[in-house]
């Protein structure tokens, strides 16, 4: 199939009364995953490089290695990427393969912020490629860094940039290591009133599966960024794939013990927040 993008997943999403999964990667193994537990699921998938993934191996290698997933898999996957704080990151996303890319100009001043995304959709959109942006800013846990979305200021973001999908703070937080997050409904009622595009909650780890399923089926978050709960399996899994087999030292076979983990608990976040 084909690579998909943000239009392509979030739009029937929004027509189904359901939210698509952006599970963040950091390399083959969980890539892999993912895919195959979107395949499963028979739901649309979102895979996603950060920036700590980018940092880590180049965005040529995860543009070949996300197409290559994506391509071959027999439900739409999304290349995107996330946090670009740059039109140059953007613009090698799109060399190397990339179908949607994130415009984050939040730590901006919003008329910089409208500018740089602006910007971005021009490039997107002449490729065809979908564009996510950010009005208010989601911190990080421990260290703080939030700012509620304003409504106005979503409502004149939208207007102005032409995105495909906006990413709000309403209460979700990166990072976090339990479900500790309390969405602000209220405020979210109103930013849904005054926008038309989906919107996406980044920090999806902290809020309650549940949580997560009811705002999928209300309200128009068509897209949860989950990385956090992910990385935690990884680690028990790891540990206990160590545990196991003490005397292993080979890296794939060490590696290869995450894998069904992974598999499994990717299945159930997709399938929660699917129809």
């Amino acid at each position: 199939m084909t690579a998909a993008t943000l239009k392509d997943v979030l739009q029937p999403a929004i027509a189904g009364h359901y939210a698509v999964a952006g599970l963040v990667v950091l390399g083959w193994e969980d890539a892999e995953a993912y895919v195959a537990a979107a395949e499963d699921a028979q739901l649309p998938l979102i895979l996603q490089a950060g920036p700590g993934c980018r940092k880590h191996t180049p965005v040529s290698i995860l543009g070949r290695m996300f197409r290559h997933l994506a391509d071959r898999a027999k439900v739409p996957v999304v290349c995107h990427i996330d946090h670009a704080l740059h039109y140059d990151e953007c613009a090698e996303a799109v060399d190397h393969g990339f179908t949607s890319l994130m415009i984050d100009g939040s730590a901006l001043p919003l008329k910089d912020n409208i500018a740089l995304t602006q910007k971005v959709v021009a490039l997107a959109h002449r490729h065809g490629l979908s564009v996510e942006g950010e009005v208010g800013a989601v911190g990080y846990e421990g260290r703080g860094g939030s700012t509620m979305t304003s409504p106005e200021e979503a409502q004149l973001f939208e207007r102005e940039t032409g995105i495909d999908a906006l990413a709000i703070s309403v209460g979700n937080v990166h990072l976090q290591t339990s479900h500790a997050a309390v969405i602000d409904r209220e405020l979210l009622q109103r930013i849904e009133a005054v926008t038309t595009v989906p919107l996406v909650l980044h920090g999806g780890s902290g809020i309650l599966p549940d949580g997560r399923r009811r705002l999928a089926q209300e309200t128009r978050v068509k897209k949860f960024n989950i990385g956090t709960e992910l990385r935690q399996e990884f680690g028990r899994s790891l540990r206990a794939h160590l545990d196991a087999h003490p005397a292993e030292f080979d890296r794939i076979k060490i590696l290869s013990g995450t894998i069904e983990p992974m598999r499994m608990l990717a299945a159930k976040i997709i399938r929660d927040l699917g129809p």
